[in-house]
């Protein structure tokens, strides 16, 4: 081991945590967007074959392996000639997937407000959707909110599966460096605790959101 090493692997770690960060927020911005959306329209629709294709796009996204998926956004559409970065189509893959997860994580938490709340604001004149928006909604919010948190720690923890199709974050780095010094107890011990520290992080900031909300 010399200086040299970990200035290298310092470099190389610090690079794909950047990496990291941008495909982990993109993808979250990206799953909350879609699964606020869904979750919403399949809550309040009556249009059975709305709530059909909803239900179809969880349960594939869901079910099919994330590294198939991801595989199939970066390669797939190269063959048909629609070449994504592979930033892009990480962030593509895991945001779909995680949209069908956060589908799931809202609507539970819609479900969670008693019903005698919407009732109650029926019998005062208030719409379907105005009781939702005054009343479900920002429940259902703080409700999902420990589900939450648990898929962004797995979101942060998913991002090493980008490495595979090229995304320079913390895993891809580690391996190009190992392929290069052979070191790999201290290079993959150093993208082990990075990783860590991020997840770390995350789980600290929900738990620090659950308690602002319990002292509401």
């Amino acid at each position: 081991m010399n200086d040299n090493l970990l200035g290298m692997l310092a470099g190389a770690l610090v690079s794909g945590a950047a990496v990291t960060i941008e495909v982990t927020a993109g993808s979250l911005i990206v799953a909350l967007i879609i699964g606020i959306a869904l979750a919403t329209i399949e809550f309040l629709s009556d249009n059975r074959l709305l709530r059909i294709a909803i239900r179809f796009y969880v349960e594939s996204l869901r079910n099919i392996p994330s590294l198939t998926f991801l595989f199939l956004l970066y390669f797939g559409l190269a063959s048909l000639g629609f070449r994504l970065s592979s930033i892009a189509a990480a962030v593509a893959g895991l945001g779909l997937i995680g949209g069908a997860i956060c589908v799931d994580i809202f609507r539970s938490g819609f479900q969670s407000v008693p019903v005698g709340q919407s009732e109650a604001a029926a019998s005062i004149g208030l719409s379907p959707l105005a009781a939702f928006r005054l009343i479900v909604f920002p429940q259902g919010l703080s409700l999902a909110l420990p589900s939450l948190g648990n898929y962004a720690v797995s979101l942060v923890k998913d991002t090493s599966l980008v490495a595979a199709i090229a995304a320079p974050e913390i895993l891809f780095n580690a391996r190009q460096l190992v392929n290069e010094t052979f070191e790999t107890t201290l290079i993959y011990g150093g993208a082990a605790a990075v990783y860590l520290i991020l997840t770390s992080v995350v789980a600290r900031s929900v738990s620090l959101m659950e308690q602002k909300l319990e002292i509401r």
